[in-house]
């Protein structure tokens, strides 16, 4: 009787453990251009959701709506100043700019503007995979 109640305390925690994870990290691969030569088509990276900084790789939902999920860098947050490209200026509160890597491959915020903070899913930890390795 104790071994039974003993291996279903642990299937509880295990299971418990996996949803924790399941909602904290995320899995996408990279599609396109727009990241290179930091990201290349087809790496996939290990993100975890959370607040995300200006400089990280972000993983967010694309306003335009395919692909779902777009992979960018942040450049500026509430508060901080625009880059020029995007037109310079604060941005405003509960709002974020996005560009990617390299611009003349990239759908980011000199299309689509200032995303709601909201729309951030994750910020980029790593590749894993064949070519796993941190991000800087």
């Amino acid at each position: 009787m104790r071994v039974a109640v003993g291996i279903g305390v642990a299937v509880l925690l295990v299971g418990g453990a996996l949803m924790w994870l399941r909602r904290r990290l995320m899995v996408v691969t990279v599609v396109g251009l727009s990241m290179e030569p930091t990201l290349r088509a087809g790496e996939r990276l290990l993100a975890r959701r959370g607040t995300a900084a200006t400089g990280d790789i972000v993983v967010l939902r694309n306003p335009k709506g395919d692909p779902p999920l777009l992979v960018k860098r942040l450049v500026a947050a509430a508060g901080e100043e625009l880059p020029a490209t995007l037109g310079g200026g604060v941005v405003p509160e509960g709002r974020v700019a996005v560009l990617g890597d390299n611009a003349r491959h990239s759908l980011d915020s000199r299309h689509f503007g200032l995303l709601p903070v909201e729309d951030v899913m994750g910020i980029a930890l790593r590749r894993i995979g064949g070519s796993a390795g941190a991000l800087s």
